[in-house]
């Protein structure tokens, strides 16, 4: 199945001028929420203590936060539906002096009015270690885009490489700006969804610029536009099944997941979008405005392909020579 005519070459590069345009309005706008409001931390990062609850029949939601509220020291709480409509979650702040190793009691005598329930989990999370998954969270995101440059450099060449790292950089960033856009808590699943939004928009960035070398090399062409808009016109319709199938998954994720797994599901649900199209209208972009030359780079082929034949020649000299 072809959504786009493999044989017709569409002017892409003419199109990702307006991408780039785009693309800096999104950057620029979510580098501003970065700093205004900003995250908020989730309990992961935070610190605090989180009470899974059951019930026999379907949770009351609105009378539980009407409970919750009428405590002083349980006042901001978070619930929410964990599962199903007989198991909901309660996050709670660690800045508190009443939360403690019975909090699991105290939060089951309140709100004993409310249903046949039982307490499940309690789980506290200090904030010496939410600092420390801060920490780890961000060195997690800090070597996975060191390791990509380093491979992609290796295999491409350095402009190719800075330009993926770039694009992913805007991918992220646009996903994380979402997060607070929507305000959705800053926790360990958001930055599993940025983790993964990295591998996926790598994965197709990186089929992107190997049909744009494969082309580079079978087309005596020195006209770098006219490879760019060749490779992306050969990749549009894989490109496209492979992300919408990834749309539509975690589309569903988002909508009928509940709120437990909106970490994970509106990061991902975005950078699916935004690293679909950065991949496209981002990357190759870049690779053109960092200077590529494709004038150079077939010179150089041809001088690694002399070099070649020379080395091939001087080892069959030296074996005709030891027969």
């Amino acid at each position: 199945m072809e959504f786009f005519r493999h044989n017709k070459i569409y002017d892409f590069v003419k199109w990702s001028n307006y991408g780039i345009i785009l693309s800096a309005i999104l950057f620029v706008g979510s580098l501003f929420l970065f700093f205004k409001p900003g995250f908020t931390l989730g309990v992961d990062f935070a610190g605090g203590t989180i009470v899974q609850i059951q019930y026999k029949e379907i949770a009351p939601l609105a009378q539980i936060r009407e409970k919750l509220e009428s405590v002083e020291s349980y006042k901001g709480a978070q619930v929410s539906e964990f599962g199903s409509p007989q198991e909901i979650l309660i996050r709670l702040s660690v800045a508190t002096s009443n939360v403690n190793q019975n909090i699991g009691e105290e939060i089951a005598e309140l709100l004993k009015d409310t249903g046949d329930l039982q307490i499940r989990r309690v789980d506290v999370v200090g904030p010496k270690v939410g600092n420390e998954l801060k920490e780890k969270g961000i060195l997690a995101l800090t070597l996975a885009l060191i390791s990509i440059m380093v491979y992609v450099a290796y295999r491409y060449e350095w402009r190719f490489a800075l330009a993926s790292i770039l694009a992913l950089v805007h991918d992220v960033v646009i996903a994380a700006g979402a997060v607070i856009l929507f305000d959705v808590d800053l926790s360990l699943e958001v930055i599993a969804a940025l983790l993964t939004l990295i591998g996926y928009s790598i994965n197709d960035t990186i089929i992107i610029f190997d049909r744009i070398r494969e082309t580079m090399s079978v087309k005596a062409s020195n006209d770098l536009k006219a490879v760019v808009n060749e490779a992306l016109s050969a990749t549009l319709s894989r490109t496209m099944l492979t992300s919408l199938t990834v749309f539509f998954v975690v589309l569903t994720l988002y909508l009928f997941g509940g709120e437990i797994i909106k970490g994970f599901s509106l990061p991902m649900l975005v950078g699916s979008i935004v690293g679909s199209y950065s991949s496209i209208f981002v990357a190759s972009k870049l690779v053109m405005l960092l200077g590529f030359d494709l004038k150079k780079y077939h010179q150089k082929l041809v001088e690694n392909e002399r070099k070649a034949l020379e080395k091939k020649k001087m080892r069959e000299m030296y074996e005709r020579g030891r027969l």
